[in-house]
């Protein structure tokens, strides 16, 4: 007897942005295996269900995902509607795809539920538009956290000319600095460095590729947090339109 295992993404930490398959899923799972990123009141969804935690976060002690597979795959063989419970969208640096795939090798059908990213939600939160006519025709999200601590080709992606969102990348700012400048970025590019995107407790600081560093030290920069880099980060209008909703 094989059950299901769901791959939900919960979203950026606001439980409003959950999606309805994602609620529908969650209230038929009689196990949830949830990250340390997502937001505990999601689980009102699933008030029945056994709660395993399986946190996984960088710089901090993680369960394995060695262990993780083993467990989906237990409670799934044992014909049980597992939820595996993500921060943000599963596909996006969330290891959905491997697991899936894990799974369907030994047998186990499993369902991708999308969640919204958390470089999505915390640029609109900021009223920065990733993509914009005639700024940016389009954005790359990267992670500066690599399995084998290998680092991104910065100087190629300055060279797309894209919005870039740069995810785990707090403690590596150096790096990506010095990357995207040897590729031509100005050093006056604009940046925003968002913490805890959607959440009330959301930080901002903007500046620039030149002044990165010492603006985050100011800053007092953690994780989690992403950095949005381009002239999208510039531009006012959609920030505007934010501020007059806000005072309505």
């Amino acid at each position: 007897m094989s059950g299901k295992v769901w791959l939900i993404g919960a979203g950026p930490g606001d439980p409003e942005l959950l999606t309805l398959k994602a609620v529908r899923a969650l209230g038929e799972a009689e196990v949830v295996m949830i990250d340390d990123l997502v937001n505990p009141a999601v689980l009102e969804h699933c008030p029945t269900a056994r709660v395993i935690r399986v946190g996984k976060r960088g710089g901090c002690r993680s369960t394995p995902q060695a262990f993780i597979h083993r467990l989906m795959l237990r409670y799934a063989r044992q014909g049980r509607c597992v939820a595996r419970l993500k921060g943000g969208d599963p596909c996006i640096f969330g290891r959905a795809g491997e697991e899936a795939e894990w799974l369907a090798a030994r047998g186990v059908s499993s369902e991708i539920v999308n969640g919204i990213t958390a470089g999505l939600a915390g640029a609109t939160a900021c009223g920065i538009s990733l993509t914009l006519r005639g700024v940016a025709r389009g954005v790359t999200l990267v992670t500066a956290h690599t399995q084998d601590d290998s680092a991104p080709n910065w100087p190629a992606l300055a060279a797309t000319g894209t919005t870039l969102v740069v995810y785990m990348g707090v403690a590596r700012l150096a790096e990506i600095q010095q990357g995207l400048l040897d590729g031509g970025l100005a050093l006056t590019t604009p940046v925003a460095m968002i913490e805890n995107a959607s959440l009330p407790s959301q930080r901002e600081c903007r500046s620039t590729l030149q002044d990165l560093q010492v603006d985050a030290a100011l800053f007092q920069l953690r994780s989690p947090a992403i950095l949005v880099i381009g002239e999208v980060v510039g531009q006012a209008a959609l920030q505007q339109a934010l501020s007059f909703a806000a005072q309505a």
